[in-house]
């Protein structure tokens, strides 16, 4: 459905409970479609504690909904009210609700959870299909094991949802890669809803260096190792801290992103360890990390969505070093990567050997680049959803069907 106005409005939803992974992919869809579209404004719903962190393209904003984290139990929390998990989820959605009331979005793009934080989405999609707004559900490459995701769903009554609410389902990347929906029974009209757009394309953040951003000393090449938000990131900093602790003949320095989310007690540990050693810097947290990655030789992470999308656009040869729980997400993108020829991948073991992990950064700059690998559409994500939201936003948009619009 396409308003009688003369500016259009895209909103964003991100539950955003932990990490950074929602809220930088949100942000590079809202970016990329501002400075493609000059009559569109993008807001972003998000509980991210450090979404002031970021900067943002002119026409788009966002609203900061109250925080919560999930317990290792699986239970949530607030993240700072003392009000209560229930109150706080109800006080989410009600935020949510009036936002989209009074912002009026041309379309409604929710990423990754069909019915939000423990359902808090589900009323605002529902009074936004009755206002014919297109309701757009937006997948990474993969969610987690196919039989799990399943399961997920069916607990979480997502399917329901994804049949009856959404218009459209956006898969961030291809099927070639990865099929996050492979093991999910949906039916025909649903999987026609299906749009796999190919991963999203990076770039260097042309914002000024974020307050204590690493500027890389000279030309001399360095690693960069990266854990994402970094709340899980520690056994990764720690194994290649000890392989530089017993190799010192590493050939290139190494520049650690810890992430704003890892335990501060962590955090100081690791930094007493980077002061003895030659050949190793750290910080904390840079929001415009790209420019780190654009000057770097190889890249160390976890295989996490966003940091694969900027290996791939920024052609780094890569060792990625995935979790395995609680999802088994990073394992299966790396997994797959490596059978590519995309990346590598390290998988640890019990002892997590330094020796191990020393003869992988030493081979890790002459590694092939993922460019050497040729697959049609791999990095098209952001031109593909620009065309669709121009036809949806176009006056002839308007009228075509669905099936002609996904063509």
């Amino acid at each position: 459905m396409s308003r009688d106005r003369g500016h259009r409005r895209l909103l964003i939803y991100s539950h955003d409970s932990f990490g950074l992974g929602h809220l930088r992919r949100c942000r590079t869809i809202a970016h990329a479609l501002v400075d493609h579209r000059s009559d569109l404004s993008v807001l972003i719903l998000s509980g991210s504690p450090i979404i002031g962190s970021f900067s943002f393209r002119n026409r788009v904003d966002f609203v900061r909904i109250p925080g919560v984290i999930k317990l290792r139990r699986g239970d949530y929390t607030p993240l700072s009210l003392e009000i209560g998990i229930d109150q706080t989820l109800a006080l989410r959605a009600s935020i949510i609700r009036h936002t989209a009331e009074a912002f009026d979005p041309d379309i409604f793009l929710v990423d990754k959870e069909p019915l939000g934080l423990r359902g808090e989405v589900k009323e605002t999609l529902a009074m936004l299909k009755a206002r014919g707004t297109p309701l757009v559900l937006g997948l990474r490459d993969v969610m987690d094991e196919p039989a799990s995701l399943a399961a997920e769903w069916k607990r979480k009554r997502a399917e329901p949802a994804v049949n009856d609410l959404y218009d459209h389902l956006w898969v961030y990347g291809l099927p070639e890669v990865c099929n996050p929906l492979q093991d999910i029974p949906l039916p025909q009209a649903t999987v026609d809803k299906i749009r796999y757009t190919g991963y999203l394309r990076r770039s260097a953040s042309r914002a000024a260096p974020a307050p204590g951003s690493l500027e890389p000393a000279g030309e001399e090449p360095y690693l960069l190792v990266t854990t994402g938000g970094g709340g899980d990131g520690a056994a990764l900093i720690d194994w290649v801290l000890r392989a530089y602790e017993h190799d010192p003949t590493i050939p290139h320095r190494s520049l650690l992103v810890l992430g704003p989310f890892m335990r501060s007690t962590l955090q100081g540990e690791f930094m007493d360890r980077v002061n003895r050693l030659e050949r190793v810097e750290a910080i904390t947290f840079d929001a415009s990390i790209e420019k780190l990655m654009v000057d770097a030789a190889g890249i160390v992470a976890m295989g996490g969505y966003n940091t694969f999308c900027e290996i791939l656009s920024f052609d780094k040869p890569s060792l990625m070093v995935p979790r395995t729980t609680p999802r088994l997400e990073q394992f299966i993108r790396a997994r797959r990567a490596q059978q590519l020829g995309l990346a590598r991948m390290l998988v640890a073991d019990d002892g997590r050997s330094p020796e191990r992990m020393a003869a992988m950064l030493h081979e890790l700059p002459n590694q092939p680049k993922p460019s050497e690998v040729r697959i049609p559409g791999l990095l098209d994500g952001l031109s593909v959803i620009s065309e669709t939201v121009d036809q949806w936003l176009s006056p002839a948009g308007a009228h075509l069907s669905l099936v002609e619009q996904i063509s």
